[in-house]
C-alpha cells in the first residue's frame, strides 16, 4: 500500500513538472507561436458542447493556431482553464500567443454559434434549431416571431413572421437574444428582396405577400431546380381561371406535418391554408423560400399548363387540360407499379 501511494505521489509529481514546464516555455515564447505565426489569417475553431478541452486543442493545431494540441492542452491544465470552456464557434487569428488564445477561451471572446436554415423550412421548424444555436428554449423563438415590430417593419398581413426568415447560414454573437437573431434573418430577407423585384408585382397583379406565399409552395413542391418556373405558372393559371389552388403542402401545413401521404380525410380539415376548401392564395407562407422559388414566381415559365402530376423519380409531368392529365396519371401510375408496385403519384388536379 505504502508503495502504490508513493508511485502516485510521483506520477502527480511528474505532472506537475511537465505542466511547470509547458507553462514556462509558452511563457517565454518557445511553444506560443504557432507555425505559421507570419501569416496572421482567420480561423474558426468549433468547440461542440460537452467536448473536452483536448479536442479543442486538436482542432487548434489542426488549424494551425498552435503547434501542438496535446502541449497546449497541458498548458491550459496548468493555467486552470480547461475547465471553463464554453461550447461554439471561435473566430481567432492563426498568429496568437498561447496566452492570448487562453485569454480567448476564458472571456469566451469572438465566440459565435451557427446556424444553417435550409429552403423550406417552416418556423416550427427553424424555432428549435435556432434555439438549440443560441441555447434558447424554441419557445422564445416562437414568441419573438410574433412581434409586432417586426411584423409591421416588414408589412407582414399575418401573425407571426413564417416565410420572413431568410434560409441561410447564419453565425450569431455568444448569448445573442431571440430577437437579436430574427432581426438578423429578416434583415438578410430584406437584403435579398430585389428593389426591381417590387417593378414587377404590378404585372403580375401580386403584392410581395402574395409572391412569397406562393413561392413557399412551388418551395415545397419543388424537387428538381429547373421545373420550379413551371409550377409557379401552373399555380398562377390556376389562380387567374379562379381554379382552387389544390396544393398539398398546404394541407400538410394545416395539419402541422411534412410529407406525409395525403388521405381523402385530409382534404377535409377546416383550415385557411387548406386549399382544396378555399379559393386563392393562403393567408401566407407555409415556410421560408428560397431566392431560387421567389425568382420563379417573378418569372414564371410562359406555359399554358394547369395540372401536373409527381413521379417516383421526383420530375413532374404537366398538362393543359383534365384529360390530358388523367391519361398523365394513369401513365405515371402504370410507370410506378412496374418499378415499385403499391406507389401511387402525387397530381394537381381540378
Amino acid at each position: 500500500m505504502t508503495r502504490c501511494r508513493h508511485s502516485r505521489r510521483q506520477r502527480l509529481t511528474l505532472i506537475g513538472i511537465v505542466a511547470a514546464v509547458v507553462a514556462a516555455a509558452a511563457a517565454v515564447g518557445v511553444l506560443g507561436t504557432p507555425a505559421n505565426y507570419s501569416r496572421g489569417h482567420e480561423v474558426q475553431v468549433f468547440v461542440r458542447r460537452g467536448a473536452p478541452f483536448r479536442e479543442a486543442a486538436d482542432s487548434l493545431a489542426a488549424h494551425g493556431v498552435v503547434r501542438s494540441g496535446r502541449l497546449f492542452a497541458w498548458y491550459a491544465h496548468a493555467r486552470g482553464v480547461d475547465r471553463t470552456l464554453r461550447w461554439g464557434t471561435y473566430v481567432l487569428r492563426d498568429a496568437l500567443s498561447w496566452e492570448q488564445v487562453l485569454e480567448t477561451f476564458r472571456l469566451a471572446r469572438g465566440i459565435v454559434h451557427t446556424v444553417t436554415i435550409p429552403e423550406g423550412w417552416t418556423l416550427a421548424e427553424i424555432a428549435p434549431a435556432v434555439g438549440d444555436a443560441l441555447d434558447l428554449p424554441a419557445d422564445s423563438i416562437l414568441a419573438a416571431a410574433r412581434d409586432t415590430a417586426f411584423l409591421h417593419r416588414l408589412r407582414v398581413p399575418t401573425p407571426t413572421l413564417e416565410g420572413y426568415l431568410f434560409p441561410d447560414t447564419y453565425s450569431f454573437p455568444d448569448r445573442a437574444s431571440a430577437r437579436e437573431a430574427l432581426r438578423t434573418m429578416t434583415a438578410r430577407f430584406v437584403q435579398e428582396w430585389k428593389p426591381q423585384w417590387d417593378s414587377i408585382l404590378p404585372r403580375l397583379r401580386l403584392t410581395r405577400h402574395e409572391v412569397i406565399t406562393l413561392a413557399s409552395i412551388v418551395e415545397r413542391e419543388a424537387v428538381r431546380n429547373e421545373e420550379r418556373p413551371i409550377i409557379a405558372a401552373v399555380y398562377l393559371n390556376r389562380l387567374r381561371a379562379g381554379m382552387p389552388l389544390q396544393a398539398d403542402p398546404t394541407v400538410d401545413y394545416a395539419l402541422g406535418r411534412r410529407g406525409s401521404r395525403m388521405l381523402f380525410k385530409d382534404l377535409r380539415v377546416d383550415s385557411p391554408y387548406n386549399t382544396y376548401r378555399r379559393a386563392g392564395l393562403p393567408p401566407g407562407p407555409i415556410c421560408s423560400p428560397g431566392a431560387a422559388s421567389i425568382e420563379a414566381v417573378l418569372h414564371p415559365a410562359d406555359v399554358p399548363y394547369r395540372f401536373f402530376v409527381a413521379a417516383a423519380d421526383g420530375h413532374h409531368e404537366f398538362r393543359r387540360t383534365y384529360a390530358e392529365h388523367l391519361a398523365a396519371i394513369r401513365m405515371v401510375r402504370e410507370r410506378a407499379a412496374r418499378s415499385a408496385p403499391g406507389a401511387a403519384p402525387k397530381t394537381k388536379s381540378p
